[in-house]
């Protein structure tokens, strides 16, 4: 385990620090981060300007970082000293068609925070069938390693020898893997026919210029 320490931050008042966890817990749930308008309901802000207020101190303070170019659920953790973890690289997966599963293991950096539990590994995904949930071509996908999953959940599948991630749901024998663009279609496949390799944790940007 390589450990590092982040930058210098400002104290958080109460409100601050309940938000920050919010986004947090929100990101290790979802693997992206709550859009704007879900950070205004869950605290029945009355506007996007006591959001963005909000935002604005965490990012002022250190603990946060904003897109610079209006990504959707791109905000990032900074969180004080947070320890690292390097885990294996094991190549390629497709957010659009079904790729070939690499595997020729490299290495990436990534905070503890993003984790859970033991067994994680990292993927990095081609395509932008998952654009709509915030993961995009490029980016690397913290996986947590499971053989089952939960409606809703995104997750990285095998099917045959070929790797996906998608949005999982069960229909009574058969799965359905979701996209999150309505200009993709979903994957419908028998349940014998599919393996899950674990579920979407986290997520490291990759950042276009």
């Amino acid at each position: 385990m390589v450990r590092a320490q982040a930058g210098p931050a400002g104290n958080l008042t109460k409100r601050q620090r309940i938000v920050f966890d919010f986004i947090k817990d929100y990101i290790q749930t979802h693997g992206v981060s709550p859009s704007y308008e879900e950070i205004r309901r869950n605290f029945g802000f009355g506007s996007y300007n006591s959001v963005q207020k909000h935002l604005k101190s965490l990012v002022a303070k250190g603990f946060l970082r904003t897109p610079w170019d209006n990504q959707k659920r791109a905000l990032t953790l900074v969180e004080p000293g947070p320890s690292t973890t390097v885990l294996p690289l094991l190549g390629r997966v497709a957010a659009g068609r079904p790729i070939e599963a690499i595997q020729n293991p490299e290495t990436v950096e990534v905070p503890e925070m993003l984790l859970r539990g033991e067994d994680n590994f990292a993927l990095r995904v081609v395509g932008d069938s998952m654009v709509d949930e915030g993961i995009r071509d490029g980016d690397i996908v913290i996986v947590k390693r499971q053989r089952d999953a939960q409606n809703g959940q995104t997750v990285v599948a095998l099917i045959g020898d070929e790797a996906t991630i998608k949005q999982y749901y069960r229909r009574g024998t058969r799965v359905e893997l979701r996209p999150a663009n309505p200009r993709m279609s979903a994957i419908m496949v028998d349940e014998g026919d599919l393996q899950v390799q674990g579920i979407v944790v986290g997520l490291i940007r990759k950042f276009h210029r």
